[in-house]
C-alpha cells in the first residue's frame, strides 16, 4: 500500500497492489482518489480498501510509513522524463526520503 499526493501533507492517491507469494508480481492493483479529502482519514476509501484486501485473501500488509510522491503518472498525466506541472513540490525531490536531491 502506497500513499501519493501533491505535496508532503496530504495524501489524494492510495495504491494497493496484492501479490500471491513474497517477491512476486503483483496481480491485483486497485488505487483510490481523493480530490478533496486526505485517502489516509477517509472512511469511506479505508472501508473500500479494507474489503478489497478481505476479498482477496490478504494476510500480511506492508505499507509505506509516508506519501512517497505526486499522484500523477508519468506518460498518462504527464510527459515522460519531466515534473508534473500540477505538483511542483516533488520536482527535484526523493521520494524515499522527502529531500531535495541535489543531484536533481
Amino acid at each position: 500500500m502506497a500513499f501519493y499526493g501533491p505535496d508532503a501533507l496530504r495524501a489524494s492517491k492510495v495504491a494497493v497492489g496484492i501479490a500471491r507469494e513474497q517477491d512476486s508480481e503483483v496481480t491485483e492493483l486497485q488505487r483510490w482518489l481523493s480530490e478533496s479529502t486526505d485517502v489516509r482519514r477517509d472512511p469511506a476509501i479505508n472501508n473500500e480498501i479494507l474489503e478489497f484486501i478481505r476479498r482477496h485473501g490478504v494476510a500480511t500488509v506492508v505499507m509505506t510509513g509516508r506519501i512517497i510522491g505526486c499522484p500523477h503518472e508519468e506518460v498518462v498525466d504527464y510527459p515522460e522524463g519531466t515534473v508534473c506541472p500540477k505538483c511542483p513540490y516533488w520536482a527535484g525531490r526523493n521520494r524515499w526520503t522527502g529531500e531535495l536531491d541535489p543531484e536533481q
